[in-house]
């Protein structure tokens, strides 16, 4: 719940491509989304990551993006381990809502 993906506007696959004004622009806006999805869901930690070169890591668009994973205590219970499935506390409707309510977080 609350997975966020950041990118650059301007088309990229390399991190090297990007300027130093892009890069500051998505670590900013890395950090505004950090700080969203802990005032808004709450997680205990995040993992995040990024998406380098083309059709890498399960990618399925070849544009440099960052992954933002917010985690909770329960990530992995019952249905998760024993049934391979995921089960979704809120839908992805609710969550959006949730979290567009907070939305001015994320501009400058």
């Amino acid at each position: 719940t609350g997975h966020v993906e950041v990118m650059p506007i301007r088309h990229v696959v390399d991190i090297e491509e990007l300027s130093d004004e892009e890069y500051r622009k998505l670590f900013l806006m890395i950090r505004r989304c950090v700080k969203l999805l802990k005032k808004t869901l709450k997680p205990i930690g995040f993992n995040i990551g990024i998406n380098i070169g083309k059709n890498v890591a399960g990618a399925s668009i070849d544009h440099l993006h960052f992954h933002v994973v917010p985690r909770y205590k329960r990530d992995f219970g019952f249905m998760e381990v024993i049934a391979s499935t995921k089960v979704l506390p809120e839908s992805i409707d609710k969550t959006f809502e949730r979290l567009k309510k907070h939305a001015d977080m994320l501009k400058d």
